[in-house]
């Protein structure tokens, strides 16, 4: 009788002296949950109390799911510029992107201090025929002001079925009054690959206009093209990345590993553990081993900045242009429903030699303006990551260049173009055995 006591109080005992280690170990983090769980739920007796006022007192009558709706859009406009709430209808639309054909204008477009603005129109566009131009401010949408106007809810009011109309109301700088444009929209197909093409009959040209499905497949079978069309040997490549405003990470790992047999292409770094990644090429035995050059400028940004990132990082293309736009940031769609979604920012990536791009960019390996010379033209308005209002600021848009062919002489390529032509005359071997121009390399390392 005296053990089993005994024992019963020795367990006791040793239950509170647990419990008692438990609050000891973890009373302080215990703690700061607490205070944090009571400080947000005071914070929604606020919101609470805000929305009974407002639909009080308001001067209209305003429904629980608008006011609900206008804080989600508040809360997501305090963190950055690419995180955003989609509705059903966005959320769709968003869908709709990656596969590169919708119903719409051909313009793309971000937010600049505060206002809606132009980063340029895609070739053979409505928007592109009637004179739209980077850096053009649309002040209205069919009458209705776009002050405060989310950018997801600005496509979505340019988008809608093919033949109906909308009217944009624009402010260009040198002008002193806003302007109306109509446009009929028109289904847009955004090809991933345009202007293959073969100069001086051995140096190949690809365009690449944004990164959705298919896009590494496609640039393959252009490559195949070129080393047809080329007489005898293919003996250069001019990739031209300029104002392609990125897309799809995972094609953009594909287009690098086009070129790549082994290394890292990009890795990315966040908070929680699955959103630190890193992505590596791979040896298929099928990359073209033809000296590279990359076309790039300020509007070249997130997956166009991948590439050229990882080639330049592993001096597999030397990079000829001007500075890129700066978007090293991740976003992923975190579902909420079947219809709606989060599309929330959760990590920047790096190059492989551990460069964050984000709202400082990518600049070229050879510094050349684009120098196109146009009768009357006006240059185009230069916008970058770093001049988006709340842009994540570095720690340690989607548009097609004008054509070449239809303004006159490009500086740029013509450079890119040289470098090849010289490639054999200024090189010497580097690591992947690949001639690299010396006048290059020597000059100018990655990551300078």
């Amino acid at each position: 009788m005296l053990g089993k006591n005994f024992s019963s109080r020795k367990l006791w005992l040793t239950v509170v002296a647990g419990a008692l280690v438990s609050v000891l170990v973890f009373g302080p983090w215990m703690r700061d949950v607490a205070r944090a769980t009571r400080d947000t739920y005071e914070s929604l007796e606020v919101f609470a109390n805000i929305i009974h006022i407002v639909q009080r007192h308001y001067v209209k009558d305003v429904t629980t799911d608008d006011l609900i709706q206008g804080a989600i859009d508040g809360m997501m406009s305090a963190l950055d510029p690419h995180s955003a709430y989609l509705t059903p209808d966005l959320y769709r639309e968003l869908q709709v992107d990656t596969r590169g054909t919708f119903g719409g204008l051909g313009i793309e477009i971000t937010v600049k201090d505060d206002v809606l603005t132009v980063i340029s129109p895609l070739e053979e566009t409505p928007a592109y025929r009637a004179g739209v131009k980077a850096g053009d401010k649309i002040v209205r949408i069919d009458g209705e002001s776009t002050k405060d106007l989310s950018l997801m809810k600005a496509v979505s009011m340019m988008r809608g079925p093919k033949g109906s109309k909308v009217k944009l109301t624009l402010m260009r700088e040198g002008r002193a009054e806003p302007f109306d444009v109509e446009l009929t929209r028109e289904i847009i197909r955004v090809k991933s690959v345009k202007d293959v093409k073969v100069f001086d009959d051995r140096y190949g040209y690809v365009r690449l206009l944004q990164f959705q499905e298919g896009t590494a497949r496609e640039l393959q079978d252009a490559i195949a093209r070129l080393e047809k069309d080329a007489k005898g040997d293919l003996q250069g490549l001019v990739l031209d990345l300029r104002h392609d405003p990125g897309g799809l990470l995972n094609e953009a790992v594909k287009v690098a590993d086009v070129f790549l047999d082994a290394g890292l292409i990009v890795y990315t770094e966040g908070r929680t553990e699955n959103q630190k990644q890193r992505f590596l090429a791979q040896n298929d035995g099928n990359e073209p081993k033809v000296p590279l050059v990359l076309l790039v400028d300020e509007g070249s940004a997130s997956a166009s900045e991948i590439v050229a990132g990882a080639l330049q990082d592993h001096k597999r293309a030397v990079l000829v242009g001007t500075t890129t736009f700066g978007k090293g940031s991740v976003q992923t769609i975190l579902p909420l429903d079947q219809e709606s979604a989060l599309r929330l920012t959760t990590a920047l990536y790096y190059t492989p030699s551990g460069r964050s791009i984000q709202a400082t960019g990518i600049r070229p390996d050879v510094e050349v303006a684009r120098e196109v010379q146009v009768a009357s033209a006006q240059p185009a308005a230069t916008l970058r990551e770093k001049d988006l209002s709340g842009h994540i600021q570095h720690g340690a848009a989607a548009s097609d260049a004008e054509s070449s062919a239809a303004v006159g002489v490009d500086a740029q390529l013509e450079r890119a173009l040289d470098l090849l032509r010289t490639w054999n005359v200024f090189s010497k071997a580097n690591d992947s055995g690949l001639a690299f121009p010396a006048m290059v390399n020597e000059t100018v390392k990655p990551g300078d």
